[in-house]
């Protein structure tokens, strides 16, 4: 990206991990148009996205990759309701499927269920991750909350991106996989009109 043609006019890099900034510090020594922040990324995107709007004649590539659920949903939705900002974010499903959605929801940790409503943006994430089993249980006729597929709260997450934060163009996610082929995580794209 640092060599793009034709080039950015500027790199905001936004990392809270200090060896990560001082690193990035080092490589990109001597350049004017790159500026390296220290911060929690969530902070300081809350200031800078609004400077970057379609009125205002200006644009951004927007490149979110966070460690997990520690990524709020008013971030993705100043990107889209600036209709200046192309995005690509990393979908952490993994990290989602670990602290979040489980088989039993009753049995998520709180303070997954507290990252993962800041990542969506609320608890409508709910209904995209579980849908009433078809069956009831052996002990009772109410059926149980099944836990969805991957696939489906991709979709959900899709639709948000296009509805609700205003990206016009939402390609399919690619599902990113690890050696042993599991995704850890989808890489989306989003683009405003224009």
């Amino acid at each position: 990206m640092l060599g793009s043609s034709p080039p950015f006019y500027r790199f905001y890099f936004i990392d809270l991990n200090r060896d990560k900034t001082a690193y990035l510090q080092a490589l990109c020594e001597g350049r004017s148009d790159v500026e390296i922040i220290n911060d929690d990324a969530n902070s300081y995107l809350r200031t800078l996205l609004p400077t970057i709007q379609y009125h205002f004649f200006n644009r951004a590539l927007c490149v979110l990759d966070p460690y997990g659920l520690h990524l709020d949903w008013d971030i993705i939705e100043l990107a889209g309701k600036s209709r200046a900002v192309d995005l690509f974010l990393n979908f952490p499903v993994m990290d989602m499927n670990r602290n979040a959605i489980w088989r039993n929801p009753e049995k998520a940790p709180q303070d997954g269920i507290d990252r993962m409503n800041r990542f969506w943006g609320g608890g409508s994430w709910k209904q995209a991750a579980y849908a009433k089993s078809r069956q009831g249980t052996l002990f009772s006729f109410e059926p149980d909350d099944e836990k969805q597929s991957n696939s489906a709260i991709v979709a959900a997450f899709r639709e948000r991106l296009n509805k609700v934060a205003g990206f016009e163009f939402v390609p399919e996610p690619m599902p990113m996989t690890n050696r042993r082929n599991a995704v850890i995580y989808y890489l989306f794209f989003a683009r405003p009109s224009q």
